[in-house]
């Protein structure tokens, strides 16, 4: 019998003491969208079992109008493009695109060429265009040295952009991914904050995971009847995470890079240490401010909050638990998957 997909919640599971926004997703962040490809097939010599996620911070004109933005590095061990400029501007002004490690340079040109005809100012009249790709790598399961992505895949993703719920597991950039040795993914989750004004703050994250072995996994934090301890545990692995964090809170690139570190603890709590080999990167953004790409004031005005009122640290406990909540709805709604050389990852949920 078929398993049914489900939040970790929806398995008795709760994560943290802060409210969830109304889809527990980044999508609860408004204006957010999130796009998938999925690839799933049989090759002339392997098998393709990857795909492209695409994030939208808003439905606008993303150049035109750019958004606030910082990165953050826990662990080096990855292969993006764009996150330089980001952390020296403050800004994000492209789509942040994921995939695998061999389709970074395919899916930045995709996304680029999508820029290129949203903008046709882009290198003729006005300046270049940073483009934001992450990744992981998802060689157990897909055949990585074929590189089946393509530019059109790219574009096809942003094009499939909602601010619908967020599909998760393996679907997207997270159909090849491993997580503790199980089947990992693309997983999302929200906090929404209560502001002493009557106003409301979200905080939404949407994590690709491919990191950890099964020995790091605490099973005992979450399943506290052992149903769910492996027979045979495996050696610890290397792996990655990218990390991408949304807030509607008005927060400076400074403030928002101190939220963005705070991910690192959701990361931890799940039993992550950070390996050697992995790329555990943080890309944040905040869509309460936007900052045109030509007026004529050399004046930019824009509100933030006080540092030194309770909201930050309720954006800190935020982050952290929107982290780990979406690393294990990762692994909550992906199920098992037949890879190349017919390798099989079980969901972490067969063992119930």
């Amino acid at each position: 019998m078929e398993r049914k997909a489900l939040k970790i919640r929806e398995r008795g599971i709760i994560i943290g003491s802060i409210p969830t926004g109304e889809n527990n997703c980044l999508i609860d962040v408004p204006g957010v969208r999130v796009g998938h490809k999925t690839i799933d097939e049989k090759t002339e010599t392997g098998y393709a079992c990857t795909g492209v996620t695409a994030i939208l911070p808003h439905g606008g004109n993303l150049f035109k109008e750019k958004v606030v933005a910082t990165s953050y590095v826990i662990n080096g061990f990855g292969k993006t493009t764009g996150l330089v400029q980001v952390n020296e501007l403050g800004q994000i002004e492209s789509p942040i695109m994921l995939t695998n490690t061999f389709s970074v340079p395919a899916v930045t040109q995709g996304t680029l060429q999508y820029m290129l005809q949203e903008n046709k100012d882009i290198g003729d009249t006005t300046g270049t265009i940073n483009i934001v790709t992450g990744e992981c790598n998802d060689g157990l399961l897909n055949s990585i040295r074929e590189m089946v992505i393509t530019p059109k895949d790219t574009i096809e993703a942003i094009l499939n952009a909602s601010t619908n719920p967020v599909e998760e597991g393996a679907v997207g950039a997270g159909k090849g991914m491993v997580c503790f040795g199980y089947k990992g993914g693309i997983g999302t989750s929200s906090r929404k904050l209560s502001v002493n004004d009557g106003r409301f703050f979200h905080v939404g994250c949407l994590v690709l995971s491919n990191f950890g072995g099964k020995p790091e996994f605490p099973f005992n934090r979450y399943f506290k009847n052992n149903l769910h301890y492996p027979l045979e545990l495996d050696k610890a692995a290397d792996g990655s995470i990218i990390i991408v964090l949304a807030t509607d809170a008005p927060l400076s690139d400074r403030q928002l890079h101190r939220v963005a570190k705070r991910c690192g603890i959701g990361l931890g709590r799940t039993g992550s240490h950070y390996s050697h080999g992995s790329g555990d990167i943080v890309i944040a953004f905040s869509t309460a401010n936007t900052i045109k790409h030509k007026q004529s004031s050399y004046l930019h005005t824009m509100k933030t909050l006080r540092e030194d009122h309770s909201i930050m640290n309720e954006l800190f406990a935020a982050a952290a638990e929107v982290t780990e909540e979406a690393i294990m709805n990762s692994l909550s709604q992906a199920e098992t998957t037949v890879g190349r050389n017919e390798t099989v990852v079980h969901s972490l949920f067969d063992l119930a």
